[in-house]
């Protein structure tokens, strides 16, 4: 599926939730890698606010890519975000929605 980049130019940035690891099992413990490179994935919660509106995104990043000392409340800059629409039937029932990707969140000056 395709996805899209989304410009956070004019946007201030929050982390909401630290970083967390991704499962790709939960059942096993099994974690998330990066089919690239081999990373682990985190999952981090981001507060964006722009144009007098604010929204929470759940968005996995990289490893790689975070900053060690990312906790709730610092600024940082988004690297790379790109949301992908998905959808998949588990139990018989469809599910769908927007997946959110970044290369990096580092620090805001």
């Amino acid at each position: 599926m395709p996805s899209f980049k989304i410009d956070l130019s004019t946007a201030i940035v929050f982390v909401a939730t630290a970083p967390e690891p991704k499962m790709a099992n939960k059942k096993t413990g099994e974690r998330a890698v990066d089919r690239d490179t081999g990373a682990g994935l985190s999952t981090v919660g981001l507060l964006v606010s722009d144009e007098g509106e604010g929204n929470l995104y759940q968005v996995t990043i990289p490893e790689t890519g975070l900053p060690e000392d990312l906790t709730p409340g610092t600024p940082v800059k988004v690297v790379g975000l790109k949301a992908r629409d998905w959808e998949n039937e588990f139990n018989g029932q469809k599910r769908h929605g927007i997946a959110f990707r970044a290369v990096a969140v580092t620090p805001a000056v």
